[in-house]
């Protein structure tokens, strides 16, 4: 071969080898953010320790969303290219290390739906937590971080930044579409298990199973969409089965008399058991409502068998009523030496063996969303309680808030008590709007709750102790010539308990008890609620008022940053805490979540004991009933907890508990309770009817009060 001949042959041999080299570096620009995103995606999945089966899902998915971001990094000139990729890769960095900060710290990823509340709170009152929290998430964090901090460093050399053509641009814009449509398609695989891809791509709650399934990055985009497109109703109306499902095997079974019971020995009571229910025709509204949502309310409640009126209806009658929602309080803490009281209000009045405080997406103010509107808070943004007092109607021409109409201080504003509710702390979770709303006249620090312990600085001291707050409020209604209720949301049992100003008074008497360190402060902030509880009792009997005082205490949820605490109190093994953080009920023994809840008078002679299961959202319609009230049982989530219904505990997860046995949703298993024989199409019918009225009971909170249904329903009562 001559000179030109090899000359041609090397030249060509270098084009190509340029033409691969520039193919490469192609590929490796347009690339660059699907292996970021995925990279990220795998990354908190393996730290958050969730199932890796879903990963097809979220690769797709990934990719779909890296090309769109390649998209916007190629078409620009080199200079602009690089600032944008590396300004991308650390924002996409820090959102992945963010989010795995707030699972920690807060139980729940944060979308852009609910960053006014992360803002709106008092994010000082958690220092501690966020700076221990932050330490010891530095590698995870430093991983999360290194694709972003060596694209900022070697990006200019690697992979480069030249200015590729627009138009390629657009096609690895195409290419993201494409991406995203086998994305969709991926999800609609039959994938197992009650929830799945193709559902959760169309909700807007479960956003912890929306991460493990679909990826952070989906849950971000489609939480963000829903802002602007909110998801309509798709539980379609498939109604039948479930007015089977609140009647027998829930009796109470007690060992006293109501108080006031004026029964004879040879005497057959009469009981009235006539239905709980209040005069609105259900089958009309959702005949002729205009709205889809309030159509599909009436049919669902119109569905549902009421519970019955009982022997405990109307006990208290005309009494006043206190409600305290105790911070971070587990009944495991209950000590005949240490809680004197609290071991009184829990063994004397109304005793439930079977309660539980389960942990709900935004633990204490959907913990009050339970209690006080006995109603399930909805998994995900916006945050129920705190959306019931933002939200408006129209109605005659005028702006009105939400009409909380089955609501205890509702129902007693309309039997002419005085309503009243007092927090220990700043404004939080939109408490002023959504307390007042409710009816409270509610009293915080900086909104006329004076007589609180403050430093030289005029600033709250956190935590507040229990006892400064009933200290301080009970001279408003002590004297009053009207019934009262009152509401009190506790603040001193708040974490950490590594440093908690509460535990001073109580150090000497813990520091003997064999626990760690941690355990024993929490025990002193448990003091600290008893000896509240006991001023409390102490003012109600020298004002001549204790015998007609209905006390109801629960709370709020168990201290879940501390399950080893728990595990120590009760001798029992329950799970990590880690699991509890990040809400993962997958690995965990349900009881962690068991309470006590206080329904005690000082009226009542001897004790009632309840077996049934139990929780938070029965606490509304069982007060209402003993207090004589009229109110629709068909309408709350929660029922009578005295009433024959059959009991019901419904977990984040959407695993349940019932009398008659336990679902556990990841194993897609039903356990039979102690006692309980069921053929296996008995059982196969009954799980089907309860995974529905559960994923019912969940789901209807939103629409409620999206809607304003009490109003709809209740309002010209």
């Amino acid at each position: 071969m001559g000179y030109n001949g090899r000359r041609m042959s090397g030249s060509r041999s270098r084009s190509r080898r340029s033409e691969a080299a520039v193919l490469i570096q192609t590929l490796e620009r347009v690339l660059l953010f699907p292996a970021l995103l995925f990279y990220l995606e795998l990354v908190l999945h393996i730290y958050m320790k969730t199932s890796l089966a879903y990963m097809p899902v979220y690769v797709v998915f990934s990719l779909a969303a890296g090309l769109f971001f390649s998209a916007l990094t190629l078409a620009w000139p080199p200079k602009v290219n690089s600032v944008i990729s590396k300004i991308l890769s650390v924002v996409l960095s820090v959102v992945y290390a963010a989010e795995v900060v707030a699972k920690t710290i807060l139980q729940t990823y944060y979308g852009p739906s609910a960053l006014g509340v992360a803002a709106g709170n008092r994010l000082t009152d958690y220092a501690d937590v966020i700076v221990s929290t932050v330490v010891r998430s530095i590698p995870v964090i430093l991983i999360l971080l290194l694709p972003a901090v060596l694209i900022c460093i070697f990006g200019n050399d690697f992979p480069g930044f030249e200015r590729f053509d627009i138009r390629f641009a657009g096609l690895v814009l195409g290419g993201c579409v494409l991406c995203h449509i086998l994305g969709i398609g991926v999800t609609l695989l039959p994938w197992k298990g009650d929830i799945t891809p193709a559902m959760l791509y169309k909700m807007d709650t479960n956003m912890d199973d929306q991460v493990e399934q679909l990826g952070m990055f989906t849950m971000l985009r489609l939480d963000a969409k829903h802002m602007i497109f909110p998801v309509k109703n798709t539980m379609g109306h498939d109604f039948d089965g479930l007015d089977s499902l609140n009647t027998g095997n829930g009796s109470a079974s007690s060992s006293g008399s109501p108080a006031g019971s004026t029964s004879q020995p040879n005497s057959v009571p009469v009981v009235d058991t006539s239905p709980n229910v209040m005069d609105v025709d259900l089958a009309a509204l959702g005949e002729n409502s205009q709205n889809d949502d309030i159509k599909w309310l009436a049919n669902y409640f119109n569905s549902v068998t009421p519970t019955k009126k009982n022997e405990y209806t109307g006990m208290f009658k005309g009494y006043n009523v206190i409600e305290v929602v105790i911070e971070g309080f587990s009944g495991y803490a209950i000590d005949k030496e240490l809680t004197p009281t609290l071991y009184k209000l829990t063994h004397e009045g109304f005793v439930f063996n079977n309660y539980y405080t389960a942990l709900h997406f935004t633990s204490t103010s959907n913990g009050e969303c339970q209690t006080l509107l006995g109603l399930y808070p909805k998994n995900g943004s916006p945050i129920t309680m705190k959306r019931t007092g933002e939200v408006k109607f129209k109605k005659d021409g005028q702006n009105v808030g939400f009409n909380a109409y089955l609501s205890l201080p509702q129902q007693l504003k309309r039997a002419g008590y005085s309503v009243l509710g007092y927090h220990a702390n700043s404004e939080m979770y939109g408490r002023n709007a959504s307390h007042t709303n409710l009816g409270y006249d509610w009293h915080q620090f900086g909104d006329g709750f004076e007589g609180l312990e403050v430093g030289d600085n005029g600033k709250l001291l956190w935590p507040q102790r229990d006892t400064v707050m009933v200290e301080a409020s009970v001279d408003d209604y002590l004297n009053s010539d009207q019934p009262f209720h009152v509401y009190y949301l506790t603040i001193s049992g708040h974490m950490p308990y590594s440093n908690n100003r509460v535990v001073a008074p109580y150090r000497d008497t813990v520091r003997a008890l064999p626990y760690s360190e941690t355990t024993q402060n929490y025990v002193a902030t448990c003091m600290e609620v008893d000896r509240a509880l006991k001023l409390l009792l102490d003012k109600l009997e020298a004002a001549g008022k204790l015998d007609k005082t209905l006390i109801v205490a629960t709370g709020d949820h168990i201290p879940y940053f501390n399950v080893d605490t728990l595990e120590e109190l009760s001798g029992r093994t329950f799970g990590s805490s880690e699991a509890m953080e990040s809400l993962d009920e997958s690995n965990i023994n349900f009881d962690v979540y068991k309470n006590s809840l206080i329904l005690w008078s000082a009226s009542m002679e001897e004790p009632v004991v309840v077996d049934k299961p139990c929780c938070q959202v029965d606490i509304l319609p069982t007060v209402s009933n003993l207090l004589g009230l009229e109110y629709d049982s068909r309408m709350l989530a929660g029922s009578d907890i005295l009433s024959d219904s059959e009991g019901l505990v419904v977990f984040t997860s959407t695993c349940w508990m019932t009398g008659r046995g336990f679902y556990n949703r990841f194993t897609q298993e039903f356990t039979p309770a102690e006692g309980v024989v069921m053929t296996a199409e008995e059982q196969e019918n009954y799980v089907s009817s309860m995974k529905k009225l559960v994923k019912y009971k969940l789901e209807s909170t939103s629409m409620i009060v999206e809607n304003n249904f009490y109003d709809a329903a209740l309002g010209n009562s």
